[in-house]
């Protein structure tokens, strides 16, 4: 019976967090309260309480869920050789962790002033740091360093640029970590290959 109830107490605190991120898509985090999210989720603001005591609760643990999976990629990618495999694996990990956290994904660039303001966004920019200090080369012309952030971020702002675009949203993701790819592909190649 107690893992029962464990299972129902995480079911909810889940519920909570994926109707508190379309609520914050929807009509941003500033206007969104507490009372619309326990409203829309058909339960007393005190069951909310149980789970979450603020907004920036729901947030910030919507943002760790998002964090581990780049922490366990970052630490795969730091006990890898340097060699394109692994930064080719690592950018295909790191495709399916965004896929994985797409709505909050979005929220987080849609909303990127309160993401700045609850130093979220900090621990994100340095997480991002550490996955391109995996893929780049420090003593690499400045070209090829740029190709390998530009890798990064091609991840990013293709799965915000395509989101309405028509098209399969599996497709649309290959086609990004394609371009990726042969973003670091090249860059790892290094200046005798340009």
């Amino acid at each position: 019976m107690g893992g029962s109830r464990q299972r129902r107490r995480g079911d909810t605190r889940q519920r909570i967090q994926d109707v508190a991120v379309e609520l914050f898509a929807e009509q941003g985090y500033e206007k969104t309260s507490l009372r619309e999210i326990a409203e829309r989720l058909d339960v007393t603001k005190a069951a909310l309480y149980y789970h979450f005591k603020t907004k920036e609760d729901i947030l910030i643990s919507l943002f760790e869920d998002l964090t581990r999976p780049m922490d366990e990629l970052i630490e795969w990618g730091k006990g890898r050789p340097r060699s394109l495999d692994t930064k080719q694996e690592l950018l295909r990990r790191y495709s399916q962790a965004l896929t994985d956290a797409a709505p909050l994904f979005r929220f987080m660039q849609e909303n990127q002033a309160t993401v700045r303001e609850l130093s979220i966004g900090e621990s994100f920019k340095d997480r991002m740091v550490k996955l391109l200090d995996i893929i780049r080369e420090p003593e690499a012309p400045l070209t090829d360093q740029v190709r390998c952030v530009s890798a990064l971020f091609t991840m990013h702002a293709g799965m915000f640029a395509l989101k309405d675009m028509e098209g399969d949203p599996e497709d649309k993701r290959k086609a990004v970590l394609e371009v990726a790819i042969e973003l670091v592909t090249r860059a790892h190649a290094g200046p005798h290959e340009s």
